[in-house]
């Protein structure tokens, strides 16, 4: 296999995958990304990718890897982070949009800024592995020759684990590169295996959360008085700012009118939430564009998948057609249409949607 560089977050998973992988033999050094910068923000006390608890997270990597008898080494990547995340993250908060913050954090951060700065500080390592839980396997035979060899993204054995979501963006030369050695384990061998190695992290919390403190804080916006409106444009209230709601929402409206109201839209031009019934953020269909695929070319025909448009959410039978140019408003830049027959709850502009079949993950787009 050769030299393995494992990204450590201080977690069990990707303890146990370097703890596995050493005890294999293989040649293993620990990297990761360091991201908060004292001053910057204020954070809070949640566990999560992004806060002042990355000083513990960051000493029990250390110690992790001092343990196991392997280099460790730590990368500065706070200001990437701001310019590839954060600065994304405000940008569509206040664009009236829900950013999805992870998918492009893994994307362009983990399997991108990390790896690279590894190499450029002078780091060789033939292979990259994470403990996100999720399984690569190469095509041996393919519908298309061409695509013989070619690296497919497929979920963890272990639905309710599965990270699958947040990874398809992942380019070839990232997954070509990249081994996930956790994600044909189910949870409870992952506990396990951490025991048996007496880990640090074998009783951690798993991170759910993106930021540890109050999302507002990273928007630094002002309040700012707007209206709800019902979806005739009735003012039913008002609010100190859209980008504190989320489509979907129901509770914290701050109105009442004698039957649960939803968000519907938010739009950033005039500051104003509207809210609906239910049936008004249920749909059958939405479109999405900015795709990408794995392991395949882009579909030319119908194709029927299964969707999710959030992480947690389950994923449901739909059919995705590519549109013609001339349906677009906007340059075709691989838009489709997905048709949900039996509905999807509050599909959000700017969250992502991403298409499985079966196990395997065909690719995604951003919800338009």
């Amino acid at each position: 296999m050769g030299r393995i560089a494992v990204g450590l977050s201080g977690g069990v998973d990707s303890s146990v995958a370097a703890a596995v992988l050493q005890a294999s033999e293989h040649e293993v050094i620990g990297v990761t990304m360091k991201l908060w910068r004292e001053g910057r923000y204020k954070g809070g006390s949640r566990d999560a990718c992004f806060g002042p608890g990355e000083a513990e997270d960051i000493a029990r990597a250390e110690a992790l890897c001092k343990k196991l008898g392997i280099a460790y080494h730590v990368f500065d990547c706070a200001d990437a982070y701001e310019a590839v995340v954060l600065d994304y993250f405000r940008k569509e908060y206040l664009g009236g949009r829900t950013p999805n913050p992870c998918v492009r954090c893994n994307a362009m951060m983990k399997f991108g800024v990390l790896p690279h700065l590894a190499r450029k500080a002078g780091l060789h390592f033939d292979v990259f592995a994470t403990g996100h839980y999720a399984r690569i396997i190469v095509a041996a035979t393919s519908p298309s020759p061409s695509l013989n060899g070619t690296y497919q993204l497929w979920t963890g054995v272990e639905p309710q684990k599965d990270q699958s979501y947040f990874l398809y963006r992942l380019r070839q030369d990232q997954l070509a590169g990249l081994m996930l050695h956790v994600g044909h384990l189910r949870k409870a061998q992952v506990r396990e295996l951490a025991r048996q190695f007496n880990l640090d992290a074998k009783d951690q919390p798993e991170s759910q959360d993106f930021y540890s403190g109050d999302y507002m804080e990273l928007l630094n916006v002002s309040p700012r008085t707007g209206n709800i409106v019902d979806i005739n444009g009735t003012v039913l209230g008002q609010h100190e700012g859209f980008w504190n709601f989320t489509v979907g929402q129901r509770k914290g409206l701050g109105i009442a009118v004698g039957e649960p109201l939803y968000v519907v839209e938010l739009n950033a031009c005039r500051n104003e939430v509207v809210v609906g019934r239910e049936d008004a953020v249920r749909c059958q269909g939405f479109t999405v564009n900015d795709t990408c695929w794995i392991g395949m070319e882009t579909p030319s025909e119908p194709m029927d998948v299964t969707v999710k448009i959030r992480s947690a959410a389950p994923a449901v039978a739909a059919r995705i057609e590519r549109m013609k140019n001339e349906e677009c408003k906007i340059k075709n830049d691989g838009v489709f249409s997905v048709t949900v027959p039996e509905g999807v709850y509050a599909p959000a502009k700017g969250q992502s949607a991403v298409f499985y079949h079966g196990e395997r993950v065909l690719g995604g787009g951003i919800i338009m």
